[in-house]
């Protein structure tokens, strides 16, 4: 039996699932990610891309910091692949129970899934830092559109991305949610990230049902605990299966 025939096994024989996925889920999206051999960490910039996505950096350097996230991070015309569309089919017929990521890239939004629970925020949420006025991505893009190096809300102030830069914690409320969706599921699936960014990868602690499935291109910490380990690309994998 194929890693894909044990996981539709698993998938039919349950209706508690929860997601968590990373990068790796919107590649195949045309979203870089950051670890693999061409991702962010992989390209040459004046600042490594851990330094520029700092709350330090932000604020010392906002020039430099809105160039590179304009550059790499703003990405509002992508698509949602595969694995965001079966995720969503799974929600909609009532299997899964929610998408718990960290990505900031809205894809499985907008792909039809309701219960999404963003770790590290979305670049689809922006707010004016003095009066908390709120700006979609596309505001934000036209303000950089009408030659604004930094955005800055009709007040003046300068306008932040809603997604947690490295130095600031992660929103409470959305940490509960994900611990009690995980802690509830009777399957796991982990997809797409290396599980290298704490606090999010400590969430899978919190894990205790019956199956834990890995899907991921690179080996991760949690290998040896699957259930089910599919070292396939996850597009691939989840498009493959039957709702």
């Amino acid at each position: 039996m194929t890693g894909i025939e044990q996981l539709q096994q698993i998938i039919d024989q349950t209706d508690n699932i929860v997601f968590f996925g990373g990068a790796g889920v919107s590649t195949e999206s045309g979203i870089p990610d950051f670890r693999s051999v061409d991702g962010l960490y992989h390209q040459k910039y004046d600042f490594p891309p851990e330094t520029i996505l700092s709350h330090t950096f932000f604020v010392r350097q906002t020039k430099e910091f809105y160039r590179f996230y304009r550059d790499k991070m703003l990405v509002l015309d992508a698509e949602p692949n595969a694995a965001h569309r079966k995720l969503a089919e799974l929600e909609t017929c009532g299997k899964l129970k929610a998408v718990v990521t960290q990505n900031i890239d809205g894809l499985h939004q907008r792909a039809g899934s309701k219960k999404v629970l963003e770790l590290h925020g979305s670049i689809h949420r922006n707010y004016c830092q003095r009066c908390h006025k709120s700006y979609s991505g596309e505001a934000l893009q036209k303000l950089f559109e009408e030659g604004q190096d930094v955005p800055h809300c009709t007040c003046g102030s300068v306008i932040k991305p809603d997604v947690v830069l490295y130095e600031e914690g992660l929103d409470s409320r959305t940490m509960r949610e994900s611990i009690s969706c995980i802690s509830e599921a009777d399957v796991l699936i982990i997809g797409g990230t290396s599980l290298a960014v704490y606090p999010a990868a400590g969430l899978i602690d919190y894990f205790n049902g019956r199956h834990l499935v890995v899907i991921n291109m690179a080996p991760t910490p949690r290998d040896r605990q699957a259930d089910l380990l599919i070292q396939e690309k996850i597009g691939a994998v989840l498009g493959a299966l039957h709702v």
